[in-house]
């Protein structure tokens, strides 16, 4: 135990090493951050176009919306990401990080869209019918009375889908970019097993910490919603 401790200091004293793992998890959160705004923005889109009332003008983009996410949570975040390196993106000098950033916001997007949609559906329709007999519009009803409501709901699972993105982008060292695991892996290679645990125990430090900063923000927002909840009832 001393040992790893000794080892864990010695990491940290090391610059080469600091600087590895800093630029890898610098490159991880990059990722995640610009994959998280892709997959929220699409995946909002996708959950309004899938809930809007039918029309001959939504036919084919509700289809188009089913069928990618039937397809995107069908298949494996690793293959999506190969799909994406060595086929779609497979152009010379094409910047590795946009092709990940999409790869992953193409992926949450899907998951991204359920959480949306099943939080716009667990809102009692009877709210709606109640604002068209009191001749409000659709658009303000949904607004005002659904959307408030159906943020609630999604708070919680968007800030898991959230934590799920930052851990699942690890996996972007197969395709050979050099993130929080690759550095890991790199500064423990050559060594004997007890030297390969201590890096990748630091990495494991560095994602505990985002995640815990990511799931402390969203309880402060779930907590901050309940107390207007209570508010409104007084």
């Amino acid at each position: 135990m001393n040992n790893f401790f000794f080892k864990i200091g010695e990491l940290f004293s090391t610059p080469g090493y600091i600087n590895s793992l800093l630029h890898g998890f610098l490159l991880t959160i990059q990722i995640a951050y610009f994959a998280i705004l892709i997959g929220i923005l699409l995946g909002t889109i996708i959950a309004l176009v899938d809930t809007a009332r039918p029309s001959k003008w939504l036919v084919i983009p509700k289809f188009i919306c089913r069928i990618y996410t039937t397809v995107i949570r069908g298949t494996p975040m690793a293959l999506q990401l190969f799909i994406m390196f060595f086929v779609i993106f497979a152009i010379k000098g094409f910047p590795s990080i946009i092709t990940a950033i999409l790869a992953f916001g193409l992926n949450s997007a899907a998951y991204t869209a359920e959480i949306i949609r099943g939080g716009i559906l667990s809102v009692d329709k009877g709210q709606t019918e109640a604002g068209l007999a009191l001749g409000l519009s659709r658009k303000t009803i949904f607004m005002k009375i659904v959307a408030p409501q159906a943020i609630k709901n999604i708070i919680p699972a968007l800030g898991n889908e959230i934590v799920t993105v930052i851990k699942e982008t690890a996996i972007v060292s197969m395709v050979g970019m050099y993130d929080l695991n690759m550095a890991a892996k790199d500064i423990g290679s050559g060594q004997n097993m007890a030297s390969y645990i201590v890096p990748m125990f630091v990495a494991a430090l560095f994602y505990l910490g985002i995640i815990y900063v990511i799931t402390f923000i969203v309880k402060r927002i779930e907590k901050s919603l309940r107390k207007s909840d209570l508010r409104a009832e007084k």
